[in-house]
């Protein structure tokens, strides 16, 4: 829990500092006298004002948001000696700019994180497919698993080398969220040739992009051996005789290849909502027995699916992956790019009822994943700061009153008409904004309470 708090903290601090940063970098480049930079509302917990600047930082009590306050006729008299120095005076292209800074900057935000990441390099599992779920997207395409995918693409673009199951992964999910079909050069188990695979995402309702969606692709990891790991106390492997190490070899009358496969044995060891005990032939120690295996049936929302207890499937063969310094920068570019353009898709889709609102997340949620990146290590919390801040550049670059891209929707205006909005109008959108803000942010909390709590 104070992993998960301090975590959380850490990114709202650094991704809300770095958003106002780049609001106040050009505000103070064009001219503008900045009166308080704040990270978070509410009563300061800190301020100082270094010498000789006109600027007050603040740390505020209540960590999610900020702002900068510049110097603006609009919200106070401004003497006639600091006109000059005031927002509201300053040319279209410079109040342009400095609204768009924020945004900009949690994306180049993104661009060096992804960036350190692929310099400092990191320990990912090869992209050695296991058996795939039976009846999915990749089981009728003609995949069994044990194949190694070399290759990939999105439709027709040109195949390009994979280099993990992180990257197969990030291709699996643009595919089936934009409804591309994915194309794959594997070489197929035991090295007994290439052919080109291609999986059918048209098949697939993408509208939720949960955990159920890699179900129906059907790759939902990278190829284990079906060894058993820590058997839990009081557990159903433990009273059926089995132990940590057993390699399982045969589930009834099924011959087991991987971990996978023993994961979707185990699952569906149920008839109706009844467990359904079955003979399992293991090795254990160079012996070869047979143990009568009763799972427990557990209920999940969709299905009642079987459970042992034990942590199944050994660990998968890991490959590093770094890149150069060019490389690198450019792996980053390229990521923050194409996360940007996932993001705007799903909020359109969204928008026009092709994706679920469930798809939003809120506070509780970041925090979750902020606690569960920060306990795999540095670069898988790297890897969340750098989503993160993709997602808030992209948010406040949306047309929407309140938010940047809204005030950059009126400067669109004055630059076509000549003239600003008007007072009376800008009521009604702020308005307007601030409703459909409040509405997202309910129904995010919502989901984050059904998510993490229902």
């Amino acid at each position: 829990m104070l992993l998960t708090i301090a975590a959380f903290i850490v990114a709202l601090g650094l991704l809300i500092a770095v958003h106002e940063y780049g609001h106040y970098r050009v505000a103070v480049a064009c001219g503008v006298k900045v009166l308080r930079f704040s990270v978070g509302f509410g009563k300061p917990l800190l301020r100082w004002q270094p010498q000789g600047s006109p600027t007050e930082f603040v740390l505020g009590a209540f960590p999610l948001g900020g702002y900068v306050r510049m110097l603006d006729e609009r919200e106070a008299p401004v003497a006639a000696e600091e006109r000059h120095l005031a927002f509201n005076t300053q040319p279209l292209r410079s109040r342009a700019a400095i609204v768009a800074a924020g945004p900009i900057a949690n994306l180049l935000l993104a661009v060096l994180l992804y960036s350190v990441v692929n310099w400092n390099g990191v320990e990912e599992p090869r992209a050695i497919l296991a058996s795939p779920v039976a009846g999915s997207v990749a089981h009728s395409a003609g995949l069994r698993g044990g194949e190694l995918v070399e290759q990939a693409a999105l439709g027709a673009e040109d195949l390009e080398p994979v280099r993990s199951f992180e990257d197969l992964r990030w291709l699996l999910t643009r595919g089936a969220l934009e409804g591309l079909n994915v194309r794959l050069d594997v070489q197929s188990a035991h090295g007994a040739g290439h052919r080109e695979v291609v999986l059918d995402m048209s098949r697939i309702d993408s509208r939720e992009a949960d955990a159920q969606l890699f179900r129906k692709v059907g790759i939902l990891g990278p190829w284990t051996r079906p060894v058993l790991g820590q058997v839990m106390a009081q557990s159903a492997a433990e009273r059926s005789g089995l132990r940590q190490g057993d390699v399982v070899l045969k589930v009834g009358q099924t011959d087991v290849v991987d971990g996978q496969q023993l994961r979707e044995l185990i699952r569906q060891s149920v008839r109706g909502n009844e467990p359904l005990a079955q003979p399992w032939r293991v090795e254990r120690g160079g012996q070869v027995m047979t143990l009568e295996v009763l799972p427990e049936a557990v209920a999940e929302p969709a299905n009642t699916v079987g459970r042992i207890g034990a942590y199944v499937g050994a660990a998968p063969e890991f490959v590093t992956v770094d890149y150069g310094l060019a490389d690198g920068l450019w792996g980053g570019v390229v990521k923050t790019w194409d996360v940007s353009l996932l993001t705007l898709r799903m909020m359109g889709r969204m928008v026009i009822g092709e994706a679920s609102l469930k798809n939003l997340s809120g506070p509780l949620t970041i925090a979750d994943y902020a606690g569960r990146s920060a306990s795999m290590g540095l670069t898988q919390y790297l890897i969340f700061l750098a989503l993160i801040s993709v997602s808030l550049g992209v948010l406040n670059l949306l047309p929407l009153p309140v938010l940047d891209g809204g005030h950059l929707m009126y400067y669109l205006w004055e630059g076509v008409t000549g003239r600003g909005v008007s007072d009376a109008w800008m009521e009604r959108l702020q308005r307007g904004g601030v409703a459909v803000l409040l509405v997202m942010m309910s129904i995010a909390l919502f989901n984050d309470i059904t998510r993490l709590f229902g």
